[in-house]
């Protein structure tokens, strides 16, 4: 996929973590991430993308078909009040699953958001915490 078509996120930060390289993003969601950053404003540092099944597996308890397997989940960077104004243009802009993990240092503080829809076993739209 040509970091053309997300002018606001590069492909270093949407690969997988594991090393394999691998960055299956999907067109459409990824269009909306781009929609979301334009109407935050802000640079939205993006901490996971993509995880390829194995990756997925090791470091979370989703297993090797977690929302970040399709393409269609980032964990981004993001706290306080920030995190606030990001979860309420989400919901606008259609993410259907919001995870908040606002405990600890700020640096380590996240937001999930994913837009995956209830055919695949999990019910949206949906919030949750970590």
């Amino acid at each position: 996929m040509s970091e053309q078509h997300w002018p606001h996120f590069s492909h270093a930060e949407l690969q997988c973590h594991c090393g394999c390289g691998r960055s299956v993003m999907d067109e459409r969601f990824m269009a909306r991430l781009e929609e979301l950053r334009m109407a935050y404003g802000k640079p939205i540092i993006v901490n996971s993308a993509y995880r390829c099944p194995n990756h997925n597996a090791s470091v979370s308890t989703t297993g090797s078909n977690g929302p970040h397997t399709t393409g269609r989940a980032v964990d981004v960077q993001v706290s306080g009040e920030d995190a606030h104004a990001l979860m309420a243009l989400a919901m606008h802009h259609g993410f259907t699953g919001i995870g908040v993990s606002q405990r600890g240092q700020h640096k380590s503080r996240f937001i999930h958001l994913d837009t995956l829809d209830a055919a695949l076993g999990q019910p949206r739209p949906t919030i949750w915490s970590y």
